[in-house]
């Protein structure tokens, strides 16, 4: 008999090789070709065309909504887990299916479907216009976007985790008198945590470089709703391929620096 295990799969050498060559192709080479193409640009334009007024602008609206957007399906993604996980109801096969929508959705239809809802002529936008403020075409607008598309990565991320807490757990905390928010805080926070984080990172980073379902809803005003990815197709409608580039490459540090700090807080917290 062989002191090698054997494996159903190559060695790995010939899975390693497999690997980087397919991440070379589809991830490296790419963003390798992006980075390159700046170097066209001398270092003071390169500065000058990502700390533009309308680039900081952009920046600001795209990072910002999207982290709000992440932030409200951390909330409402684990208590819509939590309710999946949980209890058995009558259409919950539907509810479920719902979820898994935006996935499926071409981006365009959603933000189609979202514009004529929150748009001032349509049926809530109407009644938001008689309060006084308008949903579409404004960072309201973009955050709803971004809230119904990033909404799958959080639930979908909490609910293997929640199914493999046992009930047991939290029955024999109550049993030792621990209140529910001590059992949420005590027992169930620190097993979701990291998942949690991992679902709000996925959110984000989808929320920052999500266009179809965004420009319809924005109103795309340079100064006030106009995200970066659009942004970027405007200079590239302008055939400046160096500046969609520089700004490329602004959005692709910004976002790498802040998945990384997510990401070092998830391995923080899964090992103390």
């Amino acid at each position: 008999m062989s002191s090698r295990s054997s494996s159903v799969i190559p060695g790995f050498g010939l899975t390693l090789g497999y690997t980087l060559v397919y991440l070379s192709l589809l991830v490296l080479i790419p963003l390798g070709a992006l980075f390159l193409k700046t170097t066209e640009l001398t270092w003071d334009q390169f500065i000058a065309i990502i700390s533009a007024p309308r680039v900081l602008a952009a920046l600001k609206l795209s990072f910002g909504t999207a982290f709000v957007a992440a932030l409200l399906n951390g909330v409402i993604g684990t208590l819509l887990a939590w309710v999946l996980v949980r209890y058995r109801f009558p259409g919950r096969k539907i509810i479920e299916a719902m979820i898994d929508l935006p996935f499926a959705l071409p981006t365009a239809v959603a933000g189609i479907a979202l514009t004529a809802l929150y748009a001032p002529s349509g049926l809530v936008g109407q009644w938001a216009t008689a309060m006084g403020f308008k949903i579409a075409y404004s960072p309201l607008g973009i955050t709803l976007a971004l809230t119904f598309v990033t909404l799958p990565f959080v639930v979908r991320t909490l609910q293997p985790v929640l199914a493999d807490i046992p009930r047991e757990v939290e029955e024999a905390a109550a049993c030792l008198g621990a209140r529910p928010l001590q059992v949420a805080r005590h027992v169930l926070l620190p097993a979701l945590l990291p998942a949690w984080l991992t679902g709000f990172a996925l959110a984000f980073a989808r929320g920052v470089g999500e266009y179809g379902s965004v420009i319809f809803i924005a109103g795309n005003m340079p100064m006030k709703t106009e995200i970066l990815p659009l942004l970027i197709m405007v200079k590239l409608d302008q055939y400046d391929y160096a500046g969609a580039t520089a700004i490329g490459v602004l959005m692709l540090v910004v976002s790498f620096i802040l998945l990384l700090l997510i990401n070092l807080l998830q391995r923080r917290i899964s090992h103390p």
